[in-house]
C-alpha cells in the first residue's frame, strides 16, 4: 500500500509541475487618453476659486464649517440602507473568493455505510448478508491550464468591484446629504424672504386700504396690492413643503423615518461657509481618486480573468482520486487490519464535441470584456464631463450671485424712493407695485442662487470623488 501511496505521489507531483501555465489573456491596465488641465480653471475672479493643487476631498464637508452639516454626513455613513447593502455585496464576494479558491485543494469526504441485503442463487437459494463500510475519499483537480486560478483571479477583482462599488455609493449618498442640506436652507432662506416681502406689501396695502376707504385712490390699486399680496402669500405654502420634504429625504438618508429630523432641522440656520479655494488636481487623477473608475476598471478585470476561466474549459483537465477504509460483513471485523481497502489513480478528460458550447463560451466571455472595457471609457469621460460641469456651474454661479447681490440693494432703493415718491404723489402706484415685485424676485433669486452655489460645491467634490480615502489596494478606506 505505502508503494502504491509514493507511486500516487509521485504522479501528483508530476502534473503539479504541468499546472504552471495560464491560458487566456493576462490582464493590463488599458492606456487611457486624459487632459492635461480643467479647462474650467480659467481665473474668473470668484471669492471661492478652483485651484489647480492636490486637492483634499477625503471629508470635504468639513471644511464647510457646518457642523450640524458634518453630523449628517457621519451618521449617514454608519446609518444608510444603501450603503449596508453594498457592505453586504463586498461580503457576499469575499465568499465568492473561498468558494473560487477552494478548487484549488484536495476535497475529502467521509463516509460510513451499513447494508443488510437478500440474493436468491438458483443452486444454493436465497441468503441474507451485511455489508459494512467506513473510509476517506479524496479527490483534486491539477489545475494545469489555469482554468481555476483564472476564476480566483475574477474573483478577486470583484471583491474589488464591490468594494469600490460601496465607496461610490458613499459618495453619492455623502453629496446627496449635503445637496439635500442646502436645499432645505435655502427653502428656509427663502421662506425668510417671503414673510418680510409679505409684511411690507400687507403694509402698502393697509395704506392702500385707508385711502380707498377716505376715498382718496381708485379701486384699481387697491385691487392691484391685494393681487400682489396674494401671489406672495401663495409662494409660502410652497416653500413650507420644500423645507420640510428636504428634511424627510435627510432622514430616509440617515436611516430614519420621514419625520424623525423635523425638531432637529427646523430651526433656521445660516448657509455653510464656503472655503476660500478648492484644490482640484489633474484630471489623472481621477483615475485613481475615483470610485466609479476603480470599480469599472475592476469590472473590466474580473471580464478578462473570465476569459481564461471560459478557454480552459477548452482544454483536458486532470483528476487525482483516492479512497481508503475498511469493509466487512460484520462489524466485529470492520476496524481489523484484514477489513483494509483502498484505492488510488489519476483521471482525464477531453472535451470531443459539445455543440458549439465551449467556443461560443469564449466568444461569449470575450464579448463582456470588449463591453465592460467600452463600459470604462465610457465612465472616465463622465468623469471628466461631471467634473468640468461642476466647475463651470460653480464658478458662473458665484457671478451671478454677485450681480443679484447688487441688484438686491438698487432693489430695496427702488422701493423706498417709490414709495415716498407716491406719498408725495409724484408717481403712481403702478411704480410701487412693480418696484415690490422687483425687489421680491431679486432677493428670492439671490436666496436660491446662494443655495446654487453651496450645491454647485458638493457636486464639484462629489465629481473629484471626495468622501473616501484613496489607497492602492481595495481594501483601504471607511470599512464598516
Amino acid at each position: 500500500m505505502m508503494t502504491a501511496m509514493r507511486r500516487g505521489a509521485g504522479a501528483m507531483a508530476a502534473l503539479g509541475l504541468l499546472a504552471g501555465c495560464l491560458v487566456g489573456p493576462d490582464y493590463e491596465r488599458p492606456a487611457t487618453s486624459m487632459p492635461a488641465k480643467w479647462t474650467g480653471l480659467d481665473g474668473t475672479p470668484v471669492k471661492s476659486s478652483p485651484q489647480a493643487g492636490a486637492p483634499e476631498v477625503e471629508s470635504w464637508w468639513i471644511q464647510f464649517r457646518d457642523p450640524i452639516l458634518t453630523g449628517l454626513i457621519q451618521r449617514a455613513n454608519s446609518a444608510n440602507l444603501s450603503l449596508a447593502q453594498a457592505q453586504a455585496v463586498v461580503r457576499q464576494a469575499r465568499a465568492a473568493r473561498v468558494i473560487a479558491a477552494s478548487g484549488l485543494y484536495p476535497s475529502v469526504d467521509l463516509g460510513a455505510s451499513g447494508t443488510r441485503s437478500r440474493t436468491a442463487s438458483p443452486v444454493s437459494g436465497p441468503s441474507t448478508g451485511n455489508f459494512f463500510q467506513a473510509g476517506f475519499d479524496a479527490a483534486w483537480e491539477i489545475d494545469v491550464f489555469g482554468g481555476l486560478r483564472r476564476g480566483v483571479e475574477a474573483a478577486q477583482a470583484q471583491i474589488e468591484s464591490a468594494y469600490f462599488n460601496r465607496e461610490a455609493t458613499r459618495t453619492l449618498i455623502d453629496a446627496e446629504v449635503a445637496t439635500t442640506y442646502f436645499v432645505l436652507r435655502g427653502a428656509q432662506r427663502q421662506l425668510e424672504v417671503a414673510r418680510k416681502n409679505l409684511e411690507a406689501q400687507e403694509q402698502t396695502l393697509k395704506v392702500i386700504q385707508d385711502k380707498f376707504n377716505a376715498g382718496f385712490v381708485a379701486l384699481l390699486d387697491l385691487a392691484n396690492a391685494k393681487v400682489q399680496v396674494g401671489q406672495t402669500a401663495s409662494q409660502i405654502p410652497a416653500y413650507d413643503a420644500l423645507l420640510r420634504t428636504s428634511i424627510y429625504a435627510i432622514s430616509v438618508l440617515l436611516g430614519q423615518e420621514p419625520s424623525a429630523l423635523l425638531e432637529e432641522l427646523l430651526p433656521v440656520q445660516g448657509f455653510p461657509v464656503l472655503p476660500g479655494q478648492i484644490p482640484v488636481g489633474l484630471p489623472s487623477d481621477l483615475l485613481r481618486r475615483r470610485p466609479d473608475l476603480r470599480k469599472a476598471e475592476a469590472d473590466l478585470h474580473a471580464a478578462t480573468a473570465n476569459v481564461g476561466v471560459a478557454v480552459a474549459g477548452q482544454y483536458p483537465t486532470f483528476s487525482l482520486t483516492g479512497s481508503i477504509g475498511q469493509q466487512s460483513s460484520t462489524l466485529s471485523t470492520l476496524l481489523k487490519r484484514a477489513s483494509n481497502v483502498w484505492s488510488f489513480g489519476p483521471a482525464a478528460t477531453l472535451p470531443l464535441f459539445a455543440g458549439g458550447k465551449l467556443e461560443a463560451t469564449v466568444e461569449q466571455a470575450e464579448a463582456i470584456t470588449e463591453q465592460a472595457l467600452i463600459g470604462y471609457r465610457a465612465a472616465v469621460l463622465t468623469a471628466l464631463q461631471d467634473v468640468e460641469t461642476a466647475l463651470v456651474n460653480f464658478t458662473r454661479e458665484q457671478e451671478r450671485r454677485e450681480s443679484l447681490a447688487e441688484a438686491s440693494v438698487a432693489g430695496q432703493q427702488a422701493v423706498t424712493s417709490a414709495l415716498d415718491l407716491y406719498g408725495a404723489g409724484r408717481t403712481d402706484f403702478l411704480n410701487v407695485l412693480t418696484a415690490q415685485a422687483q425687489l421680491y424676485a431679486t432677493q428670492s433669486s439671490l436666496a436660491q442662487s446662494e443655495a446654487n452655489i453651496g450645491m454647485d460645491l458638493v457636486a464639484l467634490y462629489k465629481a473629484l470623488g471626495g468622501g473616501w480615502i484613496v489607497t492602492e489596494g481595495s481594501e483601504g478606506g471607511h470599512s464598516p
